[in-house]
């Protein structure tokens, strides 16, 4: 068999179940698992999937270029940012995370709303220019192109002198094993110490995310009150979250 159609197999077989087990797939396909882990590793460098011990898993189309995700489920994006908008209260002070559901939160708050958003995102605190009512506080720090975000020593610096209501997380990656994942260290990071002074932190969870992972941990589902999810994401997405007892919220529940 050649190597193109063995990756081939691998990433239908990856689509199809969710996950790959090397040694099963060796044995299966009569190769080594020394060939399947170089098929792996050559498949990961593509950004195809994410290696994991043993196998592999889908990797998130989260990690794209930001003008391309825009386009990723927008519909989704927009029904979870009202649902978030529809939890803030009037005198909270909420964290409000970098990335493109978190953008469309922004603008989803009633303009007459008196809150205090704290933000390491230019493109949120952009996003509020409109909102009168709202205190805008920016967490500085050097920029992170990719998700245009501050982060480094700096940023967790100034984000440890504040404490809020609610933290509104983006991840890339939401794995019932693996937890909350992302696609760099720093921004891992500053997720972290945000999550650390929320008294409650609630994910914004479009469907693209559910089921893939990232190449870094940010927190385990011990740490996350709600997971924000569309009323039209599919059921089996949420069932392994759900067995192991993430509290999931939509339009529909």
């Amino acid at each position: 068999m050649l190597t193109t159609e063995r990756k081939a197999l691998l990433l239908d077989a990856l689509s199809k179940n969710g996950r790959i087990i090397a040694k099963e797939f060796s044995t299966a396909l009569g190769v080594s698992e020394d060939t399947i882990r170089r098929d792996l590793r050559e498949l990961a460098s593509e950004g195809l999937l994410q290696r994991v011990h043993g196998g592999a898993l889908p990797s998130s189309k989260a990690l794209g270029d930001l003008q391309a995700r825009r386009s990723v489920s927008a519909d989704e994006k927009t029904e979870i940012a009202k649902l978030a908008a529809g939890m803030v209260q009037a005198g909270q002070i909420i964290f409000l995370d970098g990335g493109t559901t978190t953008v469309k939160l922004a603008r989803a708050l009633p303009k007459d709303l008196r809150v205090t958003v704290v933000t390491h995102s230019p493109d949120v605190a952009t996003a509020l220019l409109d909102h009168p009512e709202v205190e805008v506080e920016v967490i500085g720090g050097r920029i992170y192109r990719h998700s245009n975000v501050a982060v480094g020593a700096v940023a967790i610096e100034n984000l440890s002198h504040i404490r809020s209501d609610i933290y509104f997380m983006g991840v890339t990656g939401i794995h019932a094993e693996h937890g909350l994942t992302t696609g760099n260290r720093e921004e891992a990071a500053v997720k972290r110490a945000i999550c650390r002074q929320a008294a409650e932190t609630v994910v914004l969870a479009s469907r693209e995310k559910l089921g893939a992972v990232s190449a870094y941990s940010v927190v385990g589902f011990d740490k996350v009150d709600t997971l924000l999810v569309s009323r039209k994401c599919p059921e089996d997405l949420l069932a392994p979250l759900r067995a192991i007892g993430v509290q999931i919220s939509s339009t529909r529940t």
